[in-house]
């Protein structure tokens, strides 16, 4: 098969041998693959890839169609169109699956889309609801809302019944932020709106200062992005986050454990799936990038103000 392969700091596009698969697992022919930040930490030699994955295949997420199955697969055949979350090797033209973090693809998404589909969303779903509890009627600040789980984020938590304020630099993505659901704002105008009741922060150390000072009684902010692009170090002051009681937390999703992973795919299959069927909630794409394209691909990530999804079309 043919795979994007880290060399020296670069990708390039390399023969590797066909993987096979194991208990509970699926071989899939990759159709799409999203790209995400980790991916170009892991081509810097910042953020390698966690046991069990491809030491020099990156990619986080896919979708495509089960090639294969092995001992113990129960729950998708030979056809099956899927998608999911991998600790990598998703940007190759197969890759392995586990069954259990595997979801079925909904009619209503288009191969390019389910490949920028699974990352962005289980990420998403996971800080704000099963970290951060949001309700009906809370207000949320997405800072760095523009990116895969920053419009995953905004869509989420306003089908949930929240207020939504979205704040991004680009100024020319805010009438797309506002068309998703949000209030689309300047990042220099967070506090104006708040206070808040959960903050999503995908920008970095930069943020904290006036996150913790726009949070809401009971507050709760969840910082998500191995990049943290902005910077990762900051200064709190404690006496804020007690005087809110509020929480702070934090989340990757890539080196969890398998069963934490099925978790999450679960509840995005039961909670998220049946909304995308009704097409209450979208996958918009920036980009899409043929494989030999793939430096190209990440030169444009890289670049920034994009809404939503760089993707690279493999099969």
């Amino acid at each position: 098969m043919r795979a994007v392969v880290i060399e020296a700091g670069a990708v390039v596009i390399k023969e590797r041998p066909d993987p096979v698969p194991g208990t509970g697992e699926l071989l899939v022919t990759v159709q799409a693959a999203g790209l995400n930040g980790a991916d170009l930490m892991q081509r810097a030699g910042l953020y390698p890839a966690p046991p069990g994955a491809p030491e020099d295949i990156p990619g986080l997420e896919l979708a495509g169609v089960v090639k294969a199955v092995g001992p113990g697969v129960e729950r998708f055949v030979v056809g099956d169109r899927v998608m999911a979350v991998l600790g990598g090797g998703a940007q190759a033209e197969l890759a392995i699956v586990h069954e259990r973090v595997a979801l079925p693809v909904p009619e209503s998404l288009s191969m390019v889309e389910a490949g920028g589909f699974p990352e962005a969303f289980t990420v998403a779903h996971d800080a704000l609801f099963t970290q951060c509890n949001l309700a009906p009627g809370e207000q949320i600040l997405v800072n760095g809302a523009a990116g895969g789980v920053g419009v995953a984020g905004v869509q989420l938590a306003t089908v949930a019944g929240a207020r939504v304020v979205a704040s991004v630099r680009a100024s020319h993505l805010r009438g797309a932020l506002a068309g998703l659901g949000a209030i689309a704002i300047d990042p220099a105008d967070t506090a104006a709106h708040g206070p808040y009741d959960v903050i999503l922060e995908l920008v970095g150390a930069p943020n904290l200062r006036t996150d913790l000072e726009s949070l809401a009684l009971g507050g709760r902010l969840t910082i998500i992005g191995i990049g943290i692009g902005a910077g990762a170090r900051s200064e709190i002051d404690l006496r804020q986050l007690m005087s809110r009681r509020a929480r702070i937390h934090s989340s990757t999703l890539r080196a969890r454990p398998l069963e934490e992973k099925a978790v999450a795919a679960r509840l995005v299959e039961r909670q998220v799936l049946p909304l995308v069927a009704a097409q209450r909630l979208r996958v918009p794409i920036e980009e899409v990038f043929g494989l030999t394209e793939v430096d190209a691909a990440y030169a444009r990530f890289a670049a920034g103000a994009k809404l939503g999804k760089i993707v690279l079309a493999i099969g």
